[in-house]
């Protein structure tokens, strides 16, 4: 029988993982669709990989206003949503076929019914690259920071770059992209822990800040110097934010990609900076990578080439969580874990078969 992970109670606030609570955010159900479940234009997948995603909370928030939203809410009793890689095993579909590989918008299930607009892409597994870089550096993750850093920031050879969340998904990416496709002069990051800013500087960053650490801001203020910076890729809003607004040199780009300090407690996410946009003439622009949909083989191409060229370490912007042989239900801890002091390295996808 296989598993399905739905949305029993959209949170307010906090996630609650205990199961067996009433107020439980998630339930476990169990069915297996068949053939007869897939309507036309759509396919059934079995999904292996699932993509951790800090978005996904704000898809299953409570109370939301979905005019207001870039992606409808998650509805109680629904599968909740997660890209994902799987295989076809039963298609209904003229563009996809029984046997092929996919990635799209999935969810927390082993096999599920999606329509075939859900589908990003095909993939061409005669390449042989490990499948969770279409995740990764090859899907969403990678986009993400290719569009955030070109459409959105502008980026020219021989500029400045500061980035938070800078060892995670988005952040690690924009780091490579940044430094070693774009090549900026500087890259400047920020990230939770030591050995997490030391990884930065690893993939490319000139200097990286543990924001953990006491007197992280004054440190920071120093290496980046009086010059400040073109272009401040923002992935978590709130105080770091309102530090990296004071840094980036006038008529400079902020690109406006997530706000994860804010997503369970949006009172943490806000900025008490704003002058510093007024004054410095900033220009600060949110975007969804779906925005540039048109330009997205070019970016696939430019990212495959630069993996190839070894520009950009793919395999070890990946953590790896593997729950094949273990119980479904641990699927929300893992996605838990980008909110917690327990976030890997780089992207974290999760293999369930």
């Amino acid at each position: 029988m296989s598993e399905k992970i739905t949305l029993e109670n959209p949170p307010t606030s906090v996630v609650n993982f205990n199961w067996d609570e009433p107020s439980s955010t998630f339930k476990l159900e169990k069915h297996t669709p068949t053939e007869d479940d897939v309507p036309e234009g759509h396919v059934l997948v079995s999904v292996q990989y699932l993509s951790n995603d800090p978005t996904q909370r704000t898809w299953i928030r409570a109370d939301q206003d979905p005019k207001r939203s870039y992606h409808p809410p998650v509805q109680k009793g629904a599968i909740v949503e997660s890209l994902g890689l799987g295989e076809v095993i039963a298609s209904k579909s003229s563009k996809y076929s029984k046997g092929d590989v996919v990635v799209g918008l999935l969810g927390w299930a082993k096999q599920i019914v999606v329509h075939e607009q859900a589908i990003a892409n095909k993939v061409d597994t005669s390449l042989g690259l490990p499948l969770p870089l279409y995740l990764a550096s090859l899907g969403m993750t990678g986009l993400t920071a290719f569009f955030g850093l070109t459409e959105v920031g502008h980026i020219k050879e021989g500029q400045t770059v500061l980035i938070s969340a800078a060892s995670g998904a988005t952040g690690s990416m924009a780091v490579q992209l940044a430094k070693h496709v774009f090549k900026a002069s500087k890259v400047f990051g920020i990230a939770g822990s030591d050995d997490k800013c030391k990884w930065v500087e690893s993939i490319g960053a000139d200097y990286c800040a543990n924001y953990k650490e006491e007197g992280w801001k004054k440190k920071l203020s120093e290496k980046i110097g009086p010059d400040f910076v073109d272009i401040y890729f923002d992935n978590v809003g709130g105080e770091i934010l309102d530090f990296s607004l004071s840094h980036v040199k006038g008529w400079g780009r902020v690109i406006a990609c997530g706000a994860i300090a804010g997503y369970n407690d949006t009172s943490k996410a806000r900025v008490n900076n704003w002058f510093q946009v007024i004054s410095n003439r900033l220009t600060v622009q949110g975007f969804i990578v779906f925005d540039f949909k048109d330009k997205i083989p070019q970016a696939v191409q430019a990212i495959s080439g630069a993996l190839k060229e070894g520009k950009i370490k793919s395999t070890e912007g990946v953590s790896l969580e593997d729950l094949s042989d273990k119980p479904f239900t641990d699927v929300p801890k893992v996605w838990n874990r980008l909110f917690t002091d327990e976030k890997p390295l780089g992207k974290l996808v999760t293999k369930i078969a």
